[in-house]
């Protein structure tokens, strides 16, 4: 039975593992996590969760960009999961962008990642995919794919000056939407 599943916290060992690497893509255990994982990304308003922030320590997430409350101009695109994931190619262009977690609740950060990157990925169905993703997508993919190396957006800032509360930085939103 698909259930949402609790997140890992900040300081939560589990958030700081090599995530190890998955070779029975149609386990129907795999499989049964893959659904929990869909159902409490959406759940908590979330754009991507990666299996470490449920406590499961292997090479998976989701990624599943859509508006919400968390990110009004996410852009929209079906919820995918991602195994064992890695880029495959990156432009050299970098861009700061906002970044929140599920498992580091009430921080914003202004984080420095490549703006378009080639990834390749197993489906759910083990089928090998290959995109080439921007932007906002290519921005969670990379956080995310931080998650199962044990990086959490606070350790890829470049000043302590682009950590914010959520409060702070909804205000900074909220001022910016209406310029």
């Amino acid at each position: 039975m698909t259930q949402v599943r609790a997140i890992a916290q900040l300081g939560n060992p589990v958030l700081r593992q090599q995530a190890q690497a998955i070779y029975e893509i149609r386990d129907q255990q795999l499989q049964q996590l893959i659904d929990d994982l869909l159902l409490t990304v959406e759940k908590s308003n979330g754009v991507g969760i990666a299996a470490p922030q449920i406590s499961a320590s292997c090479r998976l997430f989701i990624v599943a960009s859509r508006p919400n409350i968390r990110y009004p101009q996410a852009p929209r695109m079906e919820p995918t999961a991602m195994i064992n994931p890695r880029i495959v190619a990156h432009t050299n262009e970098i861009g700061k962008g906002w970044e929140g977690c599920l498992s580091v609740p009430n921080v914003r950060g202004l984080v420095p990642r490549y703006r378009t990157i080639t990834v390749e990925y197993c489906d759910r169905t083990g089928q090998l995919q290959q995109q080439k993703l921007t932007d906002f997508v290519a921005r969670i993919f990379q956080h995310e794919l931080d998650h199962l190396d044990g990086i959490l957006f606070p350790d890829r800032i470049e000043s302590e000056q682009d950590l914010f509360t959520e409060a702070e930085y909804q205000k900074l939103i909220t001022e910016e939407m209406r310029r």
